[in-house]
C-alpha cells in the first residue's frame, strides 16, 4: 500500500489503513522573515483540520495558536487572557501551513525572530479534537465531541471575551483545574466541570468561565493511551498522566511504553511554570535541555538538564520545583516519537549526503537534507579524523579512529528541520552524512550502565539489529562493534583494523528486536554509571543492506537488492586485518576513480584507485582491490544504503 493511500485512509480514521504519529503531529523549526512564511508540517491539515501552536525561540514574544475550528485568521495567546484577534488568514495546506506577515510567529524584526518553532496537531479520533460552542450559563451542560475516547486533557478558552485558559487533566479529576496562562497550583471548583468526568462522547461544563451565557468558546481535547495507532493499530501515541517528585537529580522514571518527542509538564501541588520540551529543539541525554514556558512569553532557555528521554519514556534529571520537588505532584502530556517503518519512506528521506560548499550560501545548517536528521558523520577529505555525532548528544562528536571520550563543544547543532551542523563555512573538503531514525532501518540509543551484570538496554529499531556501534561517551574506551555475521561471541573495533576477536562484549547473547544485551567490559558496560551511545542498523528491502560476502580476488558483484545502486558503502574484513573502508556516491562510486576514507584512520582520503564499481543492485568489488576488500576466501561485512 502506498504512503499516499494510507494517508487518505488515515484522514477518515483508521478505515483499513494504519495511522502513525507522523500523520497527526509534527514539530517544525523555521527561520522568520518580515513577510509570509511557508512552514512544512507533513500533515494534511487542509483535509483533517487541526491546530498550530507557534513561538519565537530567540525572543520574548507571545505564543500563538490558530485552528481550523474557529477560522485560521483568529489568533489566541496561551500566555494571556485576551480574546481572539484577527491576524489575517493562515493557510492550512496538505503538507504545510502558510503563516501571514501579521501572524505574530514569522517576523525576524517585527516579532523578535529569527528562530521559531511550530507544533502542529491534526484532528484524529483517539488523538486530538477541536470543539467550538456558545455558552448558555447553565451548570451541568454537556458538550459533544468527536475525540472517540475519554479526554486525558482538555483546554478551554473563551474566544470572544477576556478570560482564563481552563485546563482539565485526568490526573487531577473533575473537581480541579489549572490555568494555562498562569504558574498557579491546581484550583478546586465545581463551576468549571460541574464535578463531572468527561466521557468518550461529551464533556460537562459548569458556569463561568467555561460556560458564560453568550460567550464563544473553543476546546482542545487530547486523548490518553489509546492503542489504536501504528502498523498493527496497537500502539499508543499520546499519554496524559501524573507523577510525584523526589527532589533528586535522579528523578522519577516515567514509563510511557514509547519514546516521547513532545512533553508538557505542570506542577499541581504548588506554583510552578508550565514546561514544554521537544526533541527537535533538543532533549539531549545528560546535557542541557531546551525549554519553553506556555504561561510566559519568555525566549527559549537551555541552561538546565531538566529531563532525558529513553526508548520507553523519560526520566526527570533535575531537582527544581518546576519538574521534581520532593513529594510534589505533577501532570504531563507526552506524544510519541515517530515510529513509522522505514518501508513507508523513500531512501532519500532516510539518508542524505551533502558538502559544506554545495549550497554556496554559507547559511546554517551546514549540511542540508530534506528531512530532520538524527545522526551525522562529518568526513574531512584532508588529513583529519572522521566525526560521528547525534541529536541525542547535542552535536558533541566522537572520533571514529580514536578511543577518546566525547568532545565537549557543541559544534554540530541538530536543532534544524533540514539538516545538521552550525557551520556557515563553504569548505568543500567537508562531507556530511545524514541518517534519520526509522523503524527497521536505523536507531540511536543513549544509555547509562548500571550495577547489574549483564546489562541490557532497550531500543526502538523495531527489528533485530544486524550491526551495532557502541562508544563510551564519558571516558576513553574503544569502539565496540557487533555484527550478526560474526555473532554474539565476537566483536570488532571501529577504531582499529584488527579482525574479529573472541569476547563476552555481548554476553554471548544475540540482540532482539527490542533489547540489546552487553557484557562486562568498559567498551559496552562500565560497571555502573558510565554513559554510552549506540547506533543500530538493519536491512530494509530496497533501502539498506547489512550483509557479508566472501572475497574471490576477481570482480565480485554484491547484490543488495537495490534498483539504482548504492550511495553509501562501508566495508570491513573480519577474518584478518583490514581497514574500515568508506565510499559514497557524492565523492564517487564510478567505473574509475573511487575515493575512499578509512574510518579507523585520520589520513586524508585516498584517490586514484578503482576498488569498487557501481552496480544497479548494489556494488561491485573489483579484482584490483586489496586484501582489505577482496582477498580470495577472505570474509567481509558491509553496510550499504541505496
Amino acid at each position: 500500500m502506498s504512503v499516499g493511500t494510507k494517508l487518505l485512509q488515515a484522514a477518515a480514521g483508521n478505515a483499513g489503513g494504519a495511522v502513525y504519529v507522523d500523520d497527526v503531529f509534527s514539530t517544525t523549526l523555521y527561520t522568520g522573515t518580515d513577510g509570509s512564511v511557508v512552514v512544512p508540517t507533513g500533515l494534511d491539515l487542509a483535509d483533517k483540520g487541526g491546530m498550530i501552536w507557534g513561538k519565537s525561540r530567540s525572543a520574548a514574544q507571545n505564543h500563538r495558536i490558530y485552528d481550523s475550528g474557529r477560522g485560521t485568521q483568529y489568533s489566541l495567546i496561551p500566555n494571556a487572557t485576551s480574546a481572539q484577534s484577527n491576524q489575517g488568514t493562515q493557510t492550512f495546506g496538505s503538507s504545510s501551513v502558510t503563516l501571514g506577515a501579521a501572524s505574530g510567529i514569522v517576523g525576524s524584526s517585527s516579532y523578535g525572530g529569527p528562530d521559531y518553532v511550530l507544533w502542529a496537531f491534526a484532528k484524529q479520533e483517539k488523538f486530538f479534537d477541536i470543539v467550538t460552542y456558545t455558552g448558555n450559563g447553565t451548570a451541568g451542560r454537556t458538550i459533544s465531541h468527536n475525540l472517540g475516547s475519554v479526554p486525558g486533557m482538555m483546554i478551554v478558552k473563551a474566544t470572544s471575551d477576556v478570560s482564563e485558559w481552563v485546563v482539565y487533566h485526568r490526573s487531577l479529576g473533575n473537581t480541579k483545574y489549572l490555568h494555562l496562562e498562569q504558574n498557579h497550583q491546581a484550583y478546586t471548583s465545581s463551576a468549571r466541570w460541574n464535578d463531572t468526568t468527561p466521557t468518550d462522547t461529551v464533556f460537562t461544563v459548569g458556569t463561568t468561565p467555561t460556560n458564560t451565557n453568550g460567550t464563544e468558546y473553543v476546546a482542545y481535547l487530547f486523548a490518553h493511551d489509546e492503542q489504536d495507532f501504528g502498523e498493527d493499530s496497537d500502539e499508543a501515541i499520546i499519554k496524559c498522566d501524573g507523577y510525584t517528585g523526589n527532589g533528586s537529580t535522579t528523578g522519577p522514571i516515567i514509563n510511557l511504553g514509547f519514546e516521547p518527542q513532545w512533553i508538557l509538564i505542570k506542577r499541581t501541588s504548588a506554583n510552578g511554570d508550565w514546561m514544554l520540551f521537544d526533541i527537535m529543539r533538543g532533549i539531549p541525554t545528560g546535557l542541557n535541555v531546551a525549554a519553553l514556558f506556555p504561561n510566559a512569553a519568555d525566549a527559549e532557555t537551555s541552561t538546565d538538564t531538566w529531563l532525558e528521554v529513553n526508548p520507553t519514556g523519560f526520566q526527570l534529571k533535575h531537582d527544581h520545583g518546576r519538574v521534581n520537588a520532593n513529594s510534589a505532584t505533577y501532570v504531563y502530556v507526552a506524544i510519541a516519537r515517530s515510529h513509522k517503518p522505514a518501508s513507508e519512506f523513500a531512501a532519500t528521506d532516510l539518508f542524505g549526503i551533502d558538502t559544506l560548499g554545495s549550497t554556496g550560501d554559507g547559511a546554517e545548517p551546514g549540511f542540508r537534507s530534506t528531512f530532520p536528521c538524527d545522526t551525522g558523520i562529518r568526513l574531512d577529505t584532508s588529513a583529519a579524523s572522521t566525526e560521528l555525532t547525534s541529536r541525542l548528544t547535542q552535536g558533541r562528536w566522537i572520533y571514529t579512529d580514536q578511543n577518546s571520550a566525547e568532545g565537549t563543544a557543541n559544534f554540530a547543532q541538530f536543532d534544524y528541520s533540514n539538516g545538521w551542523g552550525a557551520s556557515t563555512s563553504t569548505a568543500s573538503n567537508y562531507y556530511g552524512y545524514m541518517f534519520r531514525r526509522a523503524r527497521g532501518f536505523f536507531d540511536v540509543v543513549a544509555y547509562t550502565s548500571n550495577t547489574t551484570y549483564p546489562n541490557t538496554f532497550n531500543h526502538n529499531l523495531g527489528a533485530v539489529p544486524e550491526l551495532i556501534l557502541i562508544k563510551r561517551r564519558d571516558g576513553s574506551s574503544a569502539w565496540a562493534v557487533y555484527s550478526s555475521t560474526t555473532g554474539n561471541t565476537k566483536h570488532l573495533v571501529l577504531s582499529s583494523n584488527a579482525g574479529e576477536s573472541a569476547s563476552s562484549y555481548w554476553n554471548n547473547t544475540t540482540p532482539t528486536s527490542t533489547v540489546v544485551t552487553v557484557g562486562g567490559q568498559d567498551e559496552t558496560w562500565g560497571y555502573g554509571g558510565y554513559t554510552y551511545i549506540a547506533y543500530l542498523f538493519a536491512t530494509v528491502t530496497g533501502i539498506s543492506k547489512v550483509g557479508s560476502y566472501t572475497g574471490t580476488g576477481s570482480d565480485l558483484n554484491v547484490d543488495c537488492g537495490f534498483s539504482a545502486g548504492a550511495r553509501f558503502v562501508l566495508i570491513k574484513r573480519t577474518d584478518s586485518t583490514g581497514d574500515w573502508y568508506l565510499y559514497d556516491s557524492s565523492r564517487g562510486i564510478v567505473a574509475g576513480n573511487d575515493p575512499y576514507k578509512l574510518l579507523n584512520s585520520n589520513a586524508a582520503q585516498v584517490t586514484g584507485t578503482d576498488y569498487i564499481d557501481p552496480l544497479s543492485s548494489g556494488f561491485t568489488v573489483t579484482s584490483s582491490a586489496p586484501a582489505g576488500l577482496n582477498a580470495s576466501s577472505g570474509t567481509y561485512i558491509f553496510l550499504a544504503i541505496a
